[in-house]
Parts: structure tokens; C-alpha cells; sequence
């Protein structure tokens, strides 16, 4: 990486230990509280491509022990050169081979099955998958609302998604039963962070 090239991106939040740790809070606010939009305050820099609270959240999370797989539209941007000079995280051409995968609006998400899911023995080693979506609406009378249950939800959360695949949910239903197994997934705005840990149901109308 040239002279050039570094100077041209952009800084790491202003305070990385206080900035670090307030995204990773958010972060854990967003897993802990499925389907519920979290706001991503911070100040980095972050690469033109790619939703503002998902650079955000990997730059908090990633380290020179994480592998990050980027799609097609942040891959030919300086997303990742972005990362990797402020976190030491490895890039790697396949998705199966990440840990941290980011997919950009517009961008086709890998198949979830087709991730690192982990073991039994460790479930831990599985990926997580951000995904930059259109909008989040956490409205209950939202049209096409998921209805989301599972720990971390005191009865039901209420979320409506644009921007993901049309068969998101059959996937997230085969990823949900591979338990311990499985991937987690952040879905992220431009300023909003909502979690999908591996164990949130998203039931069909008859099971809601």
C-alpha cells in the first residue's frame, strides 16, 4: 500500500479506545435485543461504499485475527484496504473461508448454509454476516412485518426488512435449526445496527 493510497483513507474514530468500545456496545445492545434498531453513533471516516453503521460495527469487531470476505461492490472499493490498515484483518476470496462477511446493498448474499457454521464442539467458529439493507421498520402495523421470537425477546419483535433476498426466510429457518451451529447476522442501515443471532425465530403467519 502506497504513501498515496493511505493518505486517501479515511481516519479511524477520533478516540479509538471510547469509539471502539461505544459501537461495541451497540453492537452487543443490537444481539442481545434481537430485531430492535440500535443508532450507531461514531465518527469514523468510513469508505463511501457501503452502509456508515456496518464499516462502523467491523471496525469495532474486527482484529489481525479476523478474516473478512466483502462482496462484489465493497470489494472494488477501499472498503477493505479501509479494514485491513485499521484493524490488521486478513481478506480472503471466498465467503466459506470468513469469519466476518459484509455484503453491500444490491450485492447477492452468499448462502447462508454456505458460510462458516461452526461445530458442535465450537459454535463460536462460525461467521457473522453483515448486511447492508434498504430500510428497518420496527413498526408492529409495518405491511410485511417478521413477527420475531426467541430469547433476548420478551414476547414478540416486530421488524420489517427491504433489501434482502426473496428467500431470506427459508434460509434463516434452516440456519435457526442447525443450533448450536449457525450464523449470526447483522442487518445494518445507514445509521441503525438490528441483530439476528442464530437462535431468533422468524415463524410463518399460521405459527405467529
Amino acid at each position: 500500500m502506497t504513501a498515496h493510497t493511505l493518505s486517501a483513507l479515511g481516519a479511524d474514530f477520533s478516540n479509538e479506545a471510547l469509539g471502539s468500545q461505544a459501537v461495541f456496545r451497540a453492537v452487543l445492545q443490537a444481539l442481545s435485543q434481537p430485531g430492535k434498531p440500535v443508532r450507531v453513533d461514531h465518527d469514523a471516516q468510513v469508505p463511501a461504499v457501503g452502509h456508515s453503521a456496518a464499516a462502523a460495527a467491523l471496525l469495532a469487531l474486527l482484529d489481525s485475527d479476523c478474516s473478512l470476505w466483502l462482496s462484489p461492490r465493497l470489494a472494488t472499493s477501499n472498503a477493505g484496504q479501509w479494514l485491513r490498515f485499521h484493524t490488521g484483518c486478513q481478506l480472503v476470496n471466498l465467503p466459506e473461508q470468513a469469519r466476518f462477511v459484509w455484503v453491500a446493498a444490491g450485492d447477492a448474499m452468499p448462502p447462508l448454509h454456505a458460510l462458516a457454521l461452526g461445530s458442535d464442539a465450537y459454535p463460536d467458529q462460525s461467521a457473522t454476516c453483515v448486511l447492508d439493507v434498504d430500510a428497518m421498520d420496527a413498526d408492529a402495523v409495518a405491511h410485511g412485518a417478521w413477527r420475531l421470537r426467541g430469547p433476548g425477546i420478551r414476547d414478540v419483535q416486530h421488524l420489517r426488512v427491504s433489501g434482502l433476498p426473496a428467500d431470506f426466510e427459508r434460509q434463516w429457518a434452516d440456519n435457526h435449526v442447525a443450533f448450536p451451529r449457525g450464523v449470526d447476522v447483522l442487518l445494518a442501515t445507514a445509521n441503525h445496527l438490528a441483530g439476528l443471532p442464530r437462535t431468533t425465530r422468524i415463524p410463518s403467519a399460521v405459527e405467529a
